[in-house]
């Protein structure tokens, strides 16, 4: 086995941990397109800039399947998890959640700020 592809599974079980933390639902289709987001904007901040126009057309193409279902399902894991997921992570992480009564964060603050803190975890070690 390679070492970056050591380094990608780590990274992958590292943002995985996160998800699960936050309550992202495992079973849902966004559950595993936000989590590629999330690897793809760690390796390059350039795409949370554009993802409309990079991170989800990718992702789809990934998936086999269309730019739109793939922000509609990432859009819809957010919700989600922004409802019924674990407020304290989310205080920690957002510096808000939805028992503040903020709305919920877009799909690319979202995955910005979860890319930013893995990266930033990732220096620290």
């Amino acid at each position: 086995m390679e070492l970056s592809a050591v380094e990608d599974y780590e990274l992958e079980r590292y943002i995985t941990d996160i998800m699960l933390d936050i309550g992202v639902p495992a079973h849902l289709k966004g559950y595993h397109y936000l989590r590629d987001a999330i690897m793809l904007s760690e390796k390059d901040m350039e795409v949370v800039s554009s993802v409309t126009k990079l991170l989800y057309p990718t992702i789809a193409k990934h998936f086999k399947t269309t730019d739109q279902k793939v922000e509609r399902a990432i859009r819809n894991a957010i919700e989600v998890s922004w409802t019924r997921g674990n407020t304290e992570t989310f205080e920690k992480m957002f510096g808000y959640s939805a028992s503040t009564g903020r709305m919920r964060p877009t799909n690319s603050e979202y995955i910005a700020r979860i890319a930013d803190k893995v990266r930033l975890d990732i220096k620290a070690r």
